[in-house]
Formats: structure tokens, sequence, C-alpha cells
């Protein structure tokens, strides 16, 4: 590893490099070791190279990318508000097509990106939001009727399974049945791996060992159910009167490019997997947190009964400060740029790095404390929070993720009193790309009389 310091000063992003400007620093382990430890110890292994090596960071990690990680909040700025045709988010997340498919919002760019993303917002705003609320608070009090008194449990088990009833009623309009039940425990195949796991994605020959052969089968299948739903919605007669994401796409007017089967089924996975796993996640740490901590849990708990989802979204909002479910987001170059004064070839990936940023105590003070009052009264400064990423590629399930997350956390708090049978933190350990209680966060809950 070699101590290169980065170059004083600084320059601001570029769009012109500077001939002259060297390449970003990092270390030159082999791959295999960068890739581990990043897929595994990212939490510990980001702040330590940036001690080492500045708010500019070169890594190599399979399947062959060169990433840049950013910690400076001008050059992600920068990047957020960069021409799309430079930055390409969808090239960034290739990591994912295996399961999302070339065709995922996550995955696509440009003009491609715009279609499918104006064809899924508006089931994820506006009147369609309140829609939901109801059917978020049934799903919420339906599952904490069945949570066990005075037995230490999982929470984060517990938020997969309702955040994933709640993402198959969003997108299917229903969640009952034979098909549906499988794919219910299909999803959970898919979600519930290690960062090691990921290699099988990219490796047909892993896929016919082991759980790299179990993943490729689940999803085989799982696709399957979801061709023969999709098949299934096209001939329904009510179609144009549902309100689901899927009988949505499937009533796009001609004019605006109907989806065909294989776009459809790319986008309701992305739905399914994308939109559970990280607000369940959130909701987790979120609890994590609270039962750590008297004066904030009484503080949550006198929201939950007043209604007050503003203290209850900071509540959520600061633990995904706190704990990052997805540590950066990712650009990759279509052209060379110069960023903090070095030169980023095209071809690279930049990663504006969530976890440094909103860990850093120039922008939040004390970073390591849990304080939703962060959140109150104005919230902490533009470009200092960006769990949901930025610019044009924001999440378009953002509102939704957060509103469902208020929704639980009063249902949970209205209904008992938290406790933990481990009052020590517990880590964090990587799962699938997100960052999860190593414990589960575990609770133990009383009802109120």
């Amino acid at each position: 590893m070699t101590a290169d310091a980065p170059p004083t000063p600084r320059t601001a992003l570029s769009l012109e490099p500077s001939p002259a400007a060297p390449a970003a620093p990092g270390p030159n382990w082999p791959i295999a070791v960068q890739t581990v430890l990043f897929g595994t110890y990212r939490h510990k292994l980001m702040p330590f190279l940036r001690r080492r090596y500045g708010d500019v960071v070169r890594l190599r990690i399979y399947p062959e990318r060169n990433v840049v990680q950013l910690a400076d909040i001008e050059h992600i700025k920068a990047v957020f508000g960069g021409p799309a045709s430079i930055f390409h988010a969808g090239e960034g997340n290739m990591i994912l097509k295996p399961v999302m498919g070339g065709h995922s919002v996550l995955l696509t760019d440009e003009d491609v990106h715009l279609r499918a993303r104006k064809l899924l917002m508006p089931a994820f705003h506006g009147s369609a939001l309140r829609g939901y609320r109801d059917l978020v608070t049934e799903l919420a009090e339906a599952e904490t009727a069945r949570w066990p008194e005075r037995h230490a449990f999982s929470s984060h088990a517990r938020m997969n399974a309702l955040t994933l009833e709640i993402i198959l009623r969003v997108v299917f309009g229903v969640s009952d049945g034979p098909r549906l039940d499988e794919l219910r425990r299909l999803l959970r195949i898919t979600v519930d791996i290690g960062p090691l796991d990921i290699f099988g994605w990219h490796n047909p020959k892993l896929q016919r060992y082991g759980p790299w052969r179990r993943n490729a089968e689940a999803q085989r299948r799982a696709d399957e159910l979801i061709y023969a739903e999709i098949a299934e919605r096209r001939t329904a007669a009510d179609l144009a009167d549902r309100g689901d994401v899927l009988s949505r796409l499937l009533t796009v007017p001609p004019e605006d490019d109907q989806l065909s089967d294989a776009e459809l089924r790319d986008q309701l996975v992305t739905l399914l997997l994308a939109g559970h796993e990280t607000t369940a996640t959130a909701l987790a740490w979120s609890f994590h947190e609270l039962v750590r901590n008297p004066v904030q849990l009484a503080a949550a708990e006198r929201a939950a009964g007043a209604g007050d989802e503003k203290h209850l979204e900071a509540v959520v909002k600061e633990a995904m400060r706190l704990h990052p479910v997805i540590s950066e987001v990712a650009r990759r170059l279509t052209r060379d740029i110069e960023v903090g004064g070095y030169r980023i070839p095209a071809g690279h990936t930049v990663m504006p790095s969530i976890a440094l940023v909103q860990g850093d105590e120039a922008h939040h003070a004390a970073p390591e404390e849990f304080r939703p009052e962060r959140f109150l009264d104005g919230g902490p400064a533009t470009g200092t929070w960006f769990p949901f990423g930025g610019g044009v590629r924001r999440c378009l399930g953002a509102g939704f993720s957060l509103m469902e997350a208020t929704i639980v956390l009063r249902a949970v708090l209205s209904e008992f009193r938290l406790g933990t049978d481990r009052p020590r933190p517990e880590g964090a350990k990587a799962r699938n790309i997100t960052m999860v209680p190593a414990k589960g966060a575990r609770l133990i809950v009383t009802r109120r009389s």
C-alpha cells in the first residue's frame, strides 16, 4: 500500500481533466482481497482508507470494476448534478443485473431510464401514496398481532416479512394464492445471501455448486412464477379498475410504448427486492437504537401516541444516517473527468459514499450518537444525508419508504413497550449489498394494557 496524500490545493470536479492530473490513490492489494474486504467489512475499510488517502480513494472490485469512492460533499454534489450522459447510474449498478435484469429502472440510463421512470413514478407519488396508508396500517397491525410477548426475537426478520407482504400487495394487488406463496419463499432466498454469494451472480460455473446453485434455481423458478402472473393478469377483465403496479403498467396507453413481458419482469423484480429489504433494515436499526436510548424511546412513544409522524419520520431518518443500509451509490463514467485533482478515466465507477458523509463530524455533530432531533426544525445541511441517492436518479420509492416506515413505527410503539435481551449495541454485517444488524436487532415486547 502506498501513502499518497491528496493533492493540494484540491480542485472541483472538471469534465476537462488536466493531462498532468495523477490517478486516484488506493491500496495495491489483489483484486480478490479488495473485493472480500469491501463486500464484507466496508463499514470499517472505507473510514480506514479515507484516513490514509483522503476524500478520493481508488479500489478494484470484482467483477473487474475500477471504483473510486468520494467523500467530499462538493464533489458528490457535482456528480449528482452532472450530465446523465457522462455519469451512468445504470451501468454503475451492473452488479445487480443478473438478478434485477437489464431492463430494470436501476440498470438503465438516459432515455431508456427516463421511459421506465416515467411509467413507474405514478405508483409512488401523490394520491397513490395516500392510497397505500390504510394498506400499510392493516398489514402492520396484522403482523404485530402475531408477535410473542416476553420472548426475544429478530425485529429485522419480522420487518422483512412485513415489508415483503406490503410490496407484494402494492405490486400485484394481492398476496394470497399458491403462486405468490411460492414466490414469497423464493424472494426470501434471493435476498438472504452474503457478499460472497454475489460472486455466483456473475459466474455461471459457480452456479453449478452449493449455495450458488440454490440461488440460481430459486431465481429461475421465481421468474417462471412472475411470467405466469403477468400472462394471467393480461387477460383480467377488470384490469383498468385495478390500482396495483402490475395492472398500471399493463394499461399504459399504446402511445407511451407498452412494456414487453421481459421489461415487466425486470421492473417487478426490482420493486419486489429493492422495495422491501431497505425499509425493513431501516426499521430494524430504528428499533435497535430506541431500545438502547430510554430518552429517545420515551419521546418516540409520545410521538406515536400523539400521531406526531414528523417525529417518527425523524427517528427513521436518523437511523438511516447512523446506519446506512446502502453504503454508497454508483455512477459509471462515459468519459474522463477530474475530481479533487485526480484524473478518473472513462469506464471507472465513481461512488459517492453515503456512509462516509453521514458519519462525518464536519457535517453532523457527535455523529456516533442517535439524535432524531437533527431532522426536526430544518434538518441537516443539504447534501449531508442522501440514503436514497441524489440528482435525477434519486430513488423514486423514497416517499413510499418513509411513509411505510413511519406508519409501522407508530403501530409498533402504540401497541408495545420495547426492550431487548442484548443491551450492548449490535454491530453491522453485510447481507447481499446491504448492512444489517448482526444479531437481527433483537427485541422483547410487552403489550400495553
